[in-house]
């Protein structure tokens, strides 16, 4: 992959977004973690970069995001009906903000973002909570709206134990349901990045018995692209 700049991921220090930033290092890219508490987290790889910015607030992004080739965004939502810890604030307005600071950057960069299954379905019990789906839905639309190359990213029910299976199973339409490890779903970012074939794509992402695969680029090279903003319902 090999990016010409540094790869920002946005919420690093989480538990998803500290296997995000180890697996790039291990790939060989420049991380920037960039959190509102960038030392809380796991201790990142040597060379990791850090910065302070909390995606509330567009002022401190644009200088946290300057320079990059790429922005990874997986932020915790929060689940408060409204104010700082909404998911209105943080996956719709943070990535707005995200999206809005990037766009500073002479080369526009890489955008993917991490979101989750079942956005598509209001009725779900979930969007009880500060109407987590409906606001996570918004996030996904603006990413497609905005004219960056993106990759979006809507793991099942995320888990630490690996027990669904080491195997992965990429799908669409937001129909399907199953557990995924936050394992492979830094992998699937990692190999998204530098994926043209998952360029303009959205994807659910779901473990299954079996190994890992060692080439991602079949299964996005499977991925039907996403409908043009004007032609989307």
């Amino acid at each position: 992959m090999h990016m010409h700049g540094p790869i920002a991921v946005i919420g690093g220090a989480g538990r998803l977004g500290a296997l995000v930033t180890r697996r790039l290092a291990e790939a060989g890219e420049r991380v920037r973690v960039v959190s509102r508490h960038p030392e809380r987290g796991a201790t990142p790889p040597p060379g990791t970069e850090l910065r302070q910015a909390d995606v509330r607030y567009l002022d401190a992004l644009e200088p946290a995001l300057r320079g990059t080739a790429a922005v990874v965004f997986c932020v915790e939502p929060g689940t408060a009906d409204s104010g700082p810890d909404s998911p209105e604030t943080t996956v719709h307005g943070g990535v707005r903000n995200v999206l809005a600071a990037a766009a500073e950057n002479p080369l526009r960069p890489r955008f993917l973002l991490v979101s989750q299954i079942f956005v598509t379905r209001r009725e779900h019990p979930m969007n009880a909570y500060g109407r987590l789906l409906d606001w996570r839905l918004r996030g996904e639309d603006a990413v497609r709206d905005s004219g960056f190359a993106y990759t979006v990213v809507r793991p099942g029910w995320l888990t630490d134990d690996g027990g669904a299976g080491a195997g992965v199973r990429l799908e669409q339409d937001d129909r399907g349901d199953g557990w995924v490890s936050r394992a492979s779903v830094a992998e699937a970012c990692v190999r998204a990045l530098g994926s043209a074939a998952a360029t303009g794509r959205t994807f659910e992402l779901y473990n299954e018995p079996g190994t890992a695969p060692a080439d991602w680029e079949p299964l996005f090279r499977r991925l039907t692209p996403d409908p043009l903003p004007a032609l989307r319902p």
